[in-house]
């Protein structure tokens, strides 16, 4: 067996409207269609393969960190990314540069998700 690529990140979240109008409309992913499952959900495409497929129905916690679980969106400009988040009210914070060179920040989604968002810098040329 050969492991081709990550297919989705799925998130239980509390509320589905809440939630997808938060990566929709704040996070800016786009809507795609999505399988009429029998549970209230919506899904979401990250890059060109990618998708987030949020899960409606969450009672319990959620348990997430920085250091913990999380998710990290790649983008290529790390500053016009924090400026974004802030202007569509989704408070970035903890703006910082990894040991390797890549720059990072985080947004918190309205269940307590924790998203990275990180600019990778090739040091190798």
């Amino acid at each position: 067996m050969d492991i081709l690529d990550l297919n989705h990140v799925a998130l239980h979240v509390q509320d589905i409207d809440v939630s997808a109008a938060f990566y929709r409309d704040k996070i800016g992913l786009p809507d795609m269609p999505r399988p009429g499952f029998t549970f209230p959900g919506a899904w979401f495409r990250i890059g060109t393969a990618q998708e987030l497929h949020l899960i409606g129905g969450r009672t319990l916690e959620v348990v997430a960190d920085k250091r913990g679980t999380h998710f990290a969106l790649q983008v290529d400009d790390i500053q016009a990314a924090w400026d974004l988040m802030e202007s569509r009210g989704a408070s970035p914070y903890s703006r910082q540069t990894r040991p390797d060179g890549a720059f990072q920040f985080y947004v918190d989604d309205p269940d307590g998700h924790v998203i990275e968002f990180c600019q990778i810098n090739h040091l190798d040329g």
